[in-house]
């Protein structure tokens, strides 16, 4: 091949600057004899810079170009050929009649034909090759797969991958080849494809193709649980004598290959919790691998797995502490990162590798000594603070502003873990707002001051100064809305509040109409608070009234309405003072729901009366658990991975316990609206009403997560009837279960107020697809609020089905079956929808004593008021307000919920508990609700 330069052409500078026409009048050359190789190499080239340029080419167009490219299968230059691969794949997709260039193609898979032929060639053909004639060059790959030239097996294995999603059934087939090319033999089913027979092949020693084929394998079967696992198990060491592979002890030498088998042991450690410690045990062993990718790998594994304790993590912790000193900065940057994350959810595991994280905050890698330093301030002690701070100074201006913000999250957490050092806090994070910055890493700095004034009231004042002097000189206009807001929240609660007007009446005049608008609802704040004397509220208005002469509508309205606002005294607790808010996401759906319905405007205007409330604490809840996930996917990337621990604690939150109660309500009214859509698209469940009056808050789980059918249970109330929702999920691949239903029995006869009427099954239900069925009940008696416990049993039709599709098998009729559910309890609790009522302590005042029911509870089966308070919250259904659910003494608390009866009833309930060791807890509860009738039903849920 001569590859001689071209000393008066710049050929890269001709691709910069092609045209489209003059290239396609070029390709003339493509049927020239004898070929040019190289001058038709330079034009493929060209054709392929078009085309990953994003140039359309009409079919007609690309179907010339394609089969005058295909004449050059005459010229046997090497790398004329590999380019015409290339452009024959990128050309198959909007061309026509593609396929006649595969007797071309299958002449080049030749056995005499160069190796770099062969393998070119097989992806090309597969990239064109049509699904419905995939079985006619299936003995062709299958022999492929399992040749002795890596680059042959690699280059099939690869495109197999590719096909699968196309032709699942035919690949499927080839699993026996797939198998054998992982286990690094030779074919043994007579002669190969590619040559004559040869008893003396040699194996391939090469580690791509393994790579390659557990990849495909586990394509093959990942929908069945057992064989991942006997995947796993294989070459895990374990199983060296058993036969599922033939009995050979398969191992790995592909490091790459090992890394997939740490991946596919987590995924069946969470599909299958009862296998953990089993598959724990190979997670240790892995992370004693001689390779670093794996044993990276493997730690990191372990760092996230769900539920892990700090004896499982010991192995990990010390082998990511021996890669801390590793000569290889992408080493030192896996562990350490691993690591960060890591600390976040246990940090006293990371605390033995202090000392070695102290010596990378000097490492030359920026990146490195970034979370080095993060890490350090998650796992050390209050004496370290400010000497990691002065460091962290040190190199702010060299980093990128993805670690800026990191940067910034980490003393965002620190604020709450060491309050006495927020002075130091507030002079780093108030001197890096002075710095240059993007918007992400100067919104991390603002939000970790905000959390500083909000959680430490001794700095709230010099917090809120650096915020004054940021939007002096502020370039990001949602930064400067967002300090704004916050100055009219906590301004006008301080010693002078007077100094903060200055600042914000600024923005009035010298910022955006955006600015402008959020400057004048954060002085209406201060004219509107309780706490302002007459003067400040004069000056306010004088200000506000300035504003009505603004060019901007927005700014007008808003200094209109802050003006009327500032009229009376309850006008401003209804408008301006109310501490609640609306759920954001149910608004947004049902906004869309009404918009999207064409006779919604003619039956009337939106109701905000059912969108649910919530209070500002429950959105700030909301808010920083989003954050925290949004900093687990920056800290851990996009690999496959456990769920991280933030998350699985969410997840499995039980209803009352103080994780559910941080998760905020604003989750469980998006979840109750999409129940809605879901009741409203069954024309048997739509007649009982738009919507149910109360649903469950959460999903009661009927069967254990291990067994063959996973059933969970959500109650709906509507005003005449009451729903059974039943989430299934069948478990076991072989089976394909139809007509699923769940038959409720009432343990009492309660046939005088409550009537079955209405049983919808679920038709099909295929392993891990979920499905709904429903069991409806009339109230025969709308004055009536039963109690009462149902037997639930499971009936289905069980058919045998292929694990691999999914498929029933035919012919096969199925035969009956039943399983046993948990019983399902109906009590007062499920009347309840748990709102958030504001000020609660009027309302409190405004029902009155002649409402009120109270009892007194000796709950001796408690030991601790938290388990005693949560349980009380999950029998009310009641919404818990702030601090309910974490009690601060464990001999006393008191706790307030709020909720509706109906959906409609305001009720509140307080608590006085007691606890003494032996006796257990004595529990005073008092309910005043605006029916003297639903006091005392609420009170009997505890009875």
């Amino acid at each position: 091949m001569n590859f001689k330069k071209d000393e008066d052409t710049d050929e890269l500078g001709a691709l910069m600057n092609l045209d489209h026409s003059a290239v396609l009048q070029e390709a003339r050359i493509f049927n020239q004899t004898p070929i040019r190789p190289r001058h038709s190499r330079l034009l493929l080239a060209k054709i392929l810079f078009l085309l990953y340029r994003g140039d359309s080419m009409p079919t007609t167009e690309a179907t010339n170009l394609f089969f005058s490219i295909t004449k050059l299968f005459q010229c046997k230059d090497m790398s004329l050929r590999q380019m015409v691969y290339l452009t024959i794949k990128e050309l198959s997709t909007i061309s026509e009649d593609v396929i006649m260039v595969t007797s071309s193609l299958m002449k080049d898979m030749q056995p005499k034909s160069e190796i770099t032929y062969r393998a070119n060639a097989i992806r090309a053909l597969c990239k064109i090759v049509d699904p419905s004639m995939l079985p006619g060059i299936e003995r062709f790959l299958k022999s492929a797969i399992v040749e002795k030239t890596p680059a042959i097996a690699s280059a099939a294995l690869v495109s197999s991958l590719h096909l699968f999603g196309e032709a699942k059934d035919v690949v499927r087939r080839w699993a026996n080849e797939v198998n054998e090319a992982l286990n690094g033999k030779a074919i043994s089913q007579g002669p190969s494809f590619f040559g004559g027979s040869n008893p003396n092949q040699v194996v391939s020693t090469s580690n791509i193709v393994q790579y390659h084929a557990i990849g495909l394998l586990y394509a093959i079967r990942q929908h069945d649980r057992m064989a991942v696992l006997k995947l796993v198990q294989g070459f895990s060491g374990q199983n060296k004598s058993s036969s599922w592979m033939g009995g050979s002890g398969a191992t790995l030498r592909s490091n790459m290959a090992y890394v997939m088998l740490v991946r596919y042991a987590v995924r069946v450690m969470e599909n299958d919790p009862s296998l953990v410690s089993q598959l724990h045990v190979l997670l240790e062993e892995w992370i004693r691998h001689r390779s670093d990718m794996v044993s990276l790998e493997a730690a990191r594994a372990m760092c996230q797995l769900r539920d892990v304790t700090a004896k499982q993590l010991t192995g990990a912790v010390n082998a990511l502490q021996v890669f801390l000193s590793s000569p290889r900065p992408t080493v030192r940057f896996a562990a350490i990162r691993t690591l960060n994350t890591l600390a976040r959810t246990h940090p006293e595991a990371v605390q033995p590798c202090n000392v070695d994280m102290e010596g990378l905050i000097t490492d030359s890698n920026r990146s490195v000594a970034t979370f080095a330093i993060t890490t350090l301030l998650k796992t050390g002690n209050e004496a370290s603070v400010d000497r990691l701070m002065k460091q962290m100074q040190g190199f702010m201006t060299e980093i990128s502003d993805e670690f800026k913000t990191i940067v910034a999250e980490a003393v965002r957490s620190l604020c709450r873990k060491f309050p006495g050092k927020h002075s130091v806090f507030l002079a780093f994070l108030s001197g890096v707002l002075r710095d240059e910055g993007g918007y992400e890493f100067k919104r991390s700095a603002i939000e970790a001051i905000v959390d500083l004034a909000k959680h430490v009231p001794e700095c709230k004042e010099a917090a809120l100064a650096h915020l004054c002097e940021f939007i002096e000189d502020c370039e990001f206009t949602k930064l400067s809305v967002r300090v704004l807001h916050f100055l009219g929240e906590e301004g006008p609660h301080t010693a002078r509040p007077s100094m903060y007007i200055r600042h914000i009446y600024n923005r009035v005049v010298l910022e955006n109409a955006v600015v402008r608008a959020a400057a004048v609802s954060a002085l209406a704040k201060f004219g509107a608070a309780a706490v302002a004397d007459p003067s400040l509220q004069r000056s306010v208005r004088v200000l506000l009234q300035r504003c009505l002469d603004d060019r901007e509508d927005e700014v007008r309205d808003r200094a209109a309405w802050a003006l009327r606002m500032a009229g009376g005294e309850r006008t401003r607790d209804k408008y301006v003072r109310d501490d609640s808010t609306f759920a954001l996401a149910v608004l947004e759906r049902k906004l869309v729901e009404y918009c999207a319905d064409s006779g919604a405007a003619a039956r009337g205007r939106f109701s905000f009366d059912s969108v649910p409330r919530i209070s500002r604490a429950q959105e700030e809840e909301t808010r920083a658990r989003t954050r925290l996930e949004t900093m687990d996917a920056v800290l851990t990337g996009s690999a496959i991975s456990a769920p991280s621990a933030s998350k699985s604690a969410t997840a499995t939150s039980e209803p009352g316990t103080p994780a559910a109660a941080s998760a905020g309500f604003a989750d469980v009214y998006e979840q109750q609206a999409q129940y809605v859509s879901k009741l409203n698209a069954i024309p048997e469940l739509a007649a009982f009403g738009a919507q149910p009056l109360v649903s469950s808050q959460r999903a009661v789980d009927l069967t254990e997560a291990e067994t063959e059918y996973v059933v969970r249970c959500v109650k709906h109330v509507y005003e005449a009837h009451i729903v059974f929702q039943f989430d299934v999920t069948n478990t076991i691949p072989e089976q394909v279960v139809e007509q699923v239903e769940v038959a409720m029995e009432p343990e009492d006869d309660i046939s005088d107020v409550l009537q079955p009427v209405v049983v919808v099954p679920i038709p099909e239900l295929r392993c891990d697809e979920p499905g709904t069925a429903y069991v409806a009940f009339e109230r025969v008696d709308t004055d009536t609020f039963p109690s009462a416990a149902f037997t639930c049993t499971l009936k289905f039709v069980v058919k045998e089905c292929d694990p691999a599709t999914g498929e029933p098998e035919e012919g096969d009729e199925g035969f009956e079956d039943e399983y046993s559910l948990e019983a399902v309890d109906l009590g007062a609790g499920d009347f309840m929808q748990a709102s958030y009522l504001p000020d609660s302590h009027a309302l409190w005042e405004t029902l009155g004593a002649d409402a009120e029911c109270v009892e007194t509870f000796a709950l001796a089966n408690f030991d601790s008021i938290a388990e005693c308070v949560a349980r009380v919250a999950e029998l009310l259904g009641m919404c818990p307000l702030e601090g309910a659910l974490t009690p601060k003494s464990k001999a006393a608390h008191q706790a307030v919920f709020t909720g509706k009866w109906m959906g409609t009833t305001k009720t509140v309930a307080r608590t006085r508990m007691t606890y003494q060791k032996g006796t257990g807890v004595t529990m005073e509860l008092a309910v005043r609700s605006e029916d003297q009738g639903v006091s005392e039903l609420v009170v009997s849920a505890i009875a």
